[in-house]
């Protein structure tokens, strides 16, 4: 490749990241070719072009889609600290359109000299999209650990392990909901399981949740079995709008993860077929992922889209506080773990890495790559405020009567009634002797 060209391309990026003050990053091209953000700092981040084409490519479709399936297909590596160069992206979709463009025509220039022609690769599109529950627990098991918690922790302390901190985050919904001995517990969308483990081992509920996926069914039957509690746990494949046919009405109910697979068109719906399942004095603890009001609405073109949750998607809070107010709840307490949920993806992709080779008995290549950027991603949207994650409590007071008390001190008092697994415990086998004693 001439000296002109290379010289061209190091001009325009220089321009392009004039302002940058980000973690420092690389770009290396096929031939070895190199351009590096600061001459004077070790790169956190290299950005790998394996061919001509991968480049050739995302001068055609500079997209999240189409950078996200560079990387899937391994047409772009990148080595070193994968969270970085989430910064560097995000300075260059902020960048003036026609400095975007020189950047991209000095690049595409490099590419076209040896590469006659543009490759589309969107042929291999469909042998790509993984949905994102149709891996077997085993592929979960390495990164989540023996908690089998797949939503945001609950850091207490720096410190914290993720084990510490998924067993943190199961009991402070319990503190939230104030479960007592033999009340009625619901937990839509229950995952393997976790929650209704600990609302009845540890809390004494009569705890039943519901799923749409069988083998978190099945999982979480075989859990409930291990640490014989089928007397007061059990979990059955269902659709929250099969609740509103039934006739039993819940003392305290949570949903976990899966109000953001609802839609803005479902949500008073939603929050109307709860509503009704919860007695009057009941509380209700909806978790859940919201975007910023001030942030672009996730359209069906985004890499998290197409392959990861094809059919999610993420409202505000006000609307989903709209949706549970116009239901006829009562809002208690927000609480917004934005911080936790960057930390826990980034241990998430600890995780994903630490055991690949684990992981891949399970899944292809592909589908291990389409995680590890999903995961990432989301820990750096996390951390820049486009997205949060809110705790809402919603209670429904009988004739007024909120039934709560008047503080919250009882959530965060540390003593004899607290329990918490250790690292690599089961459930039902706590560190501190709880509410069963």
């Amino acid at each position: 490749m001439n000296d002109s060209l290379q010289a061209s391309a190091s001009r325009t990026l220089g321009a392009l990241f004039s302002d940058y003050s980000g973690p420092s990053f690389a770009i290396r091209l096929w031939d070895g070719w190199t351009w590096r953000s600061s001459a004077a700092v070790t790169p956190a981040c290299t950005i790998v072009f394996s061919s001509p084409k991968a480049l050739t490519l995302l001068m055609l479709d500079p997209s999240q889609v189409a950078l996200g399936e560079a990387f899937i297909h391994r047409d772009i590596d990148l080595e070193g600290d994968i969270f970085s160069v989430f910064e560097m992206a995000q300075h260059v979709l902020m960048r003036p359109l026609p400095l975007r463009d020189r950047a991209f025509q000095a690049l595409g220039a490099m590419a076209h000299a040896v590469l006659h022609g543009p490759i589309h690769s969107r042929g291999r599109d469909r042998a790509s999209i993984a949905y994102h529950y149709d891996q077997p627990v085993e592929f979960y098991r390495p990164w989540l650990g023996p908690t089998l918690v797949y939503s945001c922790a609950y850091f207490r302390h720096p410190d914290d392990s993720l084990d510490i901190a998924q067993t943190r985050k199961l009991d402070h919904i319990c503190r939230k909901l104030r479960l007592r001995p033999g009340e009625r517990f619901l937990d839509v969308g229950c995952g393997w399981g976790s929650l209704v483990l600990q609302a009845s081992a540890q809390y004494g509920a009569d705890a039943h949740g519901i799923t749409l996926s069988q083998i978190q069914a099945q999982v979480a039957g075989q859990r409930i079995a291990e640490h014989s509690l089928h007397g007061r746990c059990r979990v059955s494949l269902q659709d929250y709008r099969e609740l509103d046919s039934a006739t039993v009405a819940f003392d305290k109910i949570a949903s976990v993860g899966m109000s953001e697979h609802v839609g803005l068109k479902n949500l008073p719906a939603y929050f109307s077929i709860v509503h009704r399942r919860l007695r009057p004095g009941g509380v209700f603890l909806n978790h859940a992922i919201a975007r910023s009001a001030l942030s672009t609405p996730r359209g069906n073109d985004s890499f998290i889209s197409k392959y990861v949750f094809p059919d999610g998607a993420l409202t505000t809070l006000t609307e989903t506080v709209g949706a549970a107010e116009s239901a006829g709840f009562e809002v208690r307490d927000v609480e917004n773990l934005r911080e936790h949920y960057a930390r826990t993806l980034r241990c998430w992709v600890e995780g994903l890495r630490a055991a690949k080779s684990t992981l891949r008995q399970h899944v292809s290549e592909e589908t291990y790559r389409i995680w590890l950027l999903y995961m990432a991603g989301c820990s750096a949207a996390f951390r820049r405020g486009d997205i949060g994650v809110y705790q809402v409590l919603l209670s429904r007071p009988d004739k007024g009567n909120s039934g709560l008390p008047l503080t919250r001190d009882d959530w965060y008092t540390e003593d004899a009634a607290e329990t918490r697994w250790q690292p690599g415990a089961s459930i039902g086998e706590p560190a501190v002797t709880g509410v069963l004693n």
